[in-house]
C-alpha cells in the first residue's frame, strides 16, 4: 500500500535535484527522495543520520543512475517501525520503498550502519538486490564491548541533537568543526563544505527512535551471513576512519570475496569529505559489473 501524503520538488532539502516524497510504506511515515535517471542505486545512510548524509554525493551519483534515497524508520522524516524489527526490518523496509517507487531490483549502497542494513537486505531479499557497496560499513567494531559503551551512551545523550542548533555557525566556523567531527569523524574537519556539514546535522531533530537502530545494530555480526551474499560487492573505506577501522572493511571484503578500495586521506565522515572520489569509485564499480 502507498499512499501519498505530499511530493514535489522541496526547495529546503539538501539533495540538490531531487524530489522529496513522504507516503506510507509498510505502515509507516516515510520521507525518501528521488533523483538522476538511468539504472536504480538505493542509498542508505548511518546511525542517527538521514537523507541529507548524501548531500554532496547523491547529486554526483544522480548524473548517471536514478537514485533513491530514504530516510531509514526512526531516523528524519520516517517514523519508527512497530515492535523490535531488528537490523532485518531496517532492511525488509527499504526494500518495501524501493518497489513502491519501481526501483527494485537496484544496487544497493550502504554507508556507516548502512552496512550492516544493505547486507541483511542482500542476504534475506537477494531477488531486489543486484549489487552491494559497502562504504565505512558498521557491524564488526559495533560487537566490541567499548563500541557497545559508546553506542549506549550516544544514542541516549544524543549530542549531536544539541549540536544541530548550532549548524549554521558549524558550517561557517572551520574551528567548530573541528570540535564537532574532528578525530571521530572527519581527518581534516576544516575542509568540510559548508553543505555538507548541514547534511549531517540538519536532521538531528527530527529523529524519533536512534535507540533500537543501536540496539540492534550490536546485537548483528554480519560476518555470521556473508556466505549468504552471491551478488557483486565493492568494499570503500577511508584509510584514516578511527570510528569504523579499516581492519574491519579488509575483514569485509575477505568474507566476500569482494574488492577494496581506500581513500588514503579519508577519514569516516568520506561520504562528505570527498565525494567527487567516492562516486567515481562507485560508478567505476557498477559499470564494470554491468559490461
Amino acid at each position: 500500500m502507498h499512499t501519498e501524503y505530499g511530493s514535489g520538488v522541496d526547495g529546503a532539502t539538501l539533495l540538490r535535484g531531487f524530489e522529496s516524497h513522504v507516503a506510507r510504506i509498510g505502515g509507516i511515515r516515510t520521507r525518501y527522495w528521488v533523483g538522476g535517471a538511468g539504472p536504480p542505486l538505493v542509498l542508505v545512510h548511518g546511525l542517527a543520520g538521514a537523507a541529507y548524509n548524501f548531500t554532496d554525493l547523491a547529486p554526483l551519483l544522480a548524473r548517471r543512475r536514478r537514485v533513491l534515497v530514504p530516510d531509514l524508520p526512526g531516523h528524519g522524516g520516517t517514523a519508527p517501525l512497530p515492535g523490535a524489527g531488528g537490523l532485518s526490518g531496517l532492511a525488509a523496509h527499504v526494500v518495501e520503498v524501493a518497489e513502491q517507487v519501481g526501483m527494485a531490483p537496484a544496487a544497493v549502497l550502504g554507508y556507516s550502519l548502512g552496512g550492516p542494513v544493505v547486507l541483511r537486505l542482500a542476504a534475506e531479499h537477494p531477488s531486489s538486490v543486484s549489487a552491494v557497496a559497502l562504504v565505512a560499513s558498521a557491524g564488526i567494531v559495533s560487537t566490541t564491548r567499548r563500541a557497545k559503551l559508546w553506542l549506549r551512551v550516544t544514542s541516549a545523550v544524543r549530542p549531536a541533537r544539541l549540536v544541530a542548533h548550532a549548524r549554521d555557525a558549524v558550517a561557517r566556523r572551520p574551528n567548530l568543526r573541528v570540535l564537532v567531527f574532528g578525530y571521530w569523524g572527519a581527518e581534516e574537519p576544516r575542509a568540510l563544505p559548508p553543505e555538507a556539514v548541514i547534511g549531517f546535522l540538519e536532521a538531528q531533530p527530527e529523529h524519533t527512535d536512534v535507540w533500537s537502530a543501536s540496539k540492534a545494530l550490536v546485537r548483528d555480526d554480519p560476518r555470521e551471513y556473508l556466505h549468504d551474499i552471491a551478488c557483486p560487492t565493492l568494499v570503500l573505506w577511508g584509510a584514516r576512519d578511527r570510528l569504523t577501522p579499516l581492519e574491519d572493511g579488509f575483514e569485509l571484503a575477505r568474507g566476500l570475496g569482494a574488492s577494496l578500495r581506500t581513500l588514503p586521506a579519508a577519514g569516516h565522515l568520506l561520504v562528505g569529505e570527498y565525494p567527487e572520489e567516492c562516486a567515481q569509485a562507485l560508478l567505476d564499480f557498477l559499470e564494470t559489473i554491468s559490461e
